[in-house]
């Protein structure tokens, strides 16, 4: 059931196959199980190191320091909040698929030894608060359609929001290494230290909806990052087979139309969702070659394994935003697995060939009407913006070459024998 997106200003709708915008929550969220909240500070994940054995469970230093890591290899933790769970668990599984390790998800000396190449630039940092942090801030987002549309943006609903999106955390994790300080212009808090995102070419994405992974990969078969996502539902599967990246969309609105689509409530007619990462399909819109659908961002990061979706393909808005620089419109591949495949078993295998779909038909489909002042960013182009103050943690340079590659040569024996049997949730 999907919903026809949308541009930075506005996109005409596309062909739907269901009566159900693409991505909208189900806001179905799992309770969660009881977890140790020890206190730490930001100078103990700095200093967190591994003894043996698998991650501790509850919230860890160690996890929060292996989460930056991840998050740095481009083997995405999704958000990060110091807690061992299912997120953790399958970044670390991609980390080892990357590695040529077995693949069981488990903390262990060779997944630690190897992300230590991206142990560099400390994985906390201090941050002052500044008054520009505070702009474009509202009051909250409304469940009605119609009084969304009656709004300038669907900006951030709190500074904390707005922070966490920024260092790639979890809002309440801010406040557990910040207590009692104030988020307010000239506070000076911890925050964690992701690296700039991640540049370079994909031409081929693998979607798993079985472990909930979407693994990009460049022209040579290396992979280059893998995100943590929400895929469909079993009420409202994603595509199946392979399809190609047409065009980007950067800080998308999004047009409501209850003829095309669903109704919400008695709004009968179409409205416009002004763009802004609180709003539908967050900063980011990746348009498919299959008809309404796309991979983009989300207003809620730390439900991406808990939350459900009517189609679509999920990721945070920060690997969203990433994943769009890295792909080219009409070049990148996008493979839907068949059940029982794993993203391991398509490393071996060529790329699929895209269905037949009109890739310029599709194309033309996504164009700006006449009516819009700018048009939707052509993927073959498209760079992830900076946005202002939040350029602050690309001051924090990536590694340089493929620092997995040369520690892989240096750290593993010259014996050591890897399988990918065992991959799975």
């Amino acid at each position: 059931m999907l919903h026809g997106p949308i541009t930075e200003t506005q996109m005409p709708p596309r062909p739907l196959c269901l009566p159900l915008a693409l991505c909208l929550s189900l806001a179905t969220v799992l309770p969660a199980s009881a977890q140790t909240d020890t206190p730490f500070t930001a100078t103990q994940i700095d200093a967190a190191d591994y003894a043996g054995g698998d991650l501790p469970a509850g919230r860890s230093a160690l996890t929060a320091k292996v989460q930056v890591l991840l998050d740095r290899s481009g083997s995405s933790p999704g958000v990060i909040d110091g807690f061992r769970g299912a997120m953790s668990r399958s970044a670390i599984m991609a980390f080892e698929r990357r590695s040529g390790l077995p693949i069981d998800g488990a903390m262990d000396p060779h997944v630690w030894n190897l992300l230590q190449s991206f142990a560099g630039p400390s994985v906390t940092m201090a941050y002052t608060i500044t008054g520009e942090d505070t702009e474009g801030l509202v009051a909250s987002i409304p469940g009605d359609y119609a009084e969304k549309a009656k709004m300038s943006s669907m900006g951030y609903t709190s500074l904390a929001e707005k922070l966490g999106e920024r260092f790639h955390m979890d809002e309440k994790f801010i406040a557990f290494l910040n207590p009692g300080i104030a988020l307010q212009p000239g506070a000076t808090i911890s925050v964690t230290a992701p690296t700039a995102p991640i540049r370079g070419e994909v031409t081929r994405i693998i979607i798993d909806k079985a472990t909930r992974r979407v693994a990009a990969f460049n022209a040579k078969g290396r992979m280059v990052v893998d995100y943590p996502a929400t895929i469909g539902s079993s009420a409202t599967p994603s595509p199946t087979g392979t399809h190609k990246v047409v065009t980007v969309a950067m800080n998308p609105n999004y047009t409501y139309n209850p003829q095309r689509n669903f109704q919400q409530g008695q709004n009968d007619r179409p409205l416009i969702v002004p763009p802004g990462p609180n709003g539908p399909v967050g900063t980011v819109w990746i348009d498919l070659s299959k008809p309404s659908y796309g991979i983009h961002g989300t207003p809620t990061p730390s439900q991406l394994f808990s939350n459900q979706s009517y189609g679509c393909v999920r990721l945070t808005n920060w690997d969203a935003q990433e994943l769009a620089g890295l792909v080219r419109g009409g070049v990148t591949t996008v493979e839907f697995l068949e059940p029982g495949v794993s993203i391991a078993d398509a490393m071996r295998a060529p790329a699929a060939a895209p269905v037949a779909e009109p890739l310029a038909t599709a194309a033309a489909a996504v164009q700006p009407e006449t009516t819009t002042s700018a048009p939707a960013t052509d993927a073959a182009t498209h760079a992830a913006p900076e946005e202002g103050p939040e350029a602050a943690t690309n001051l924090l340079a990536p590694p340089s070459g493929d620092a997995l590659s040369d520690a892989l040569s240096n750290i593993l024996p010259d014996d050591f024998a890897a399988s990918p049997e065992g991959e799975g949730q």
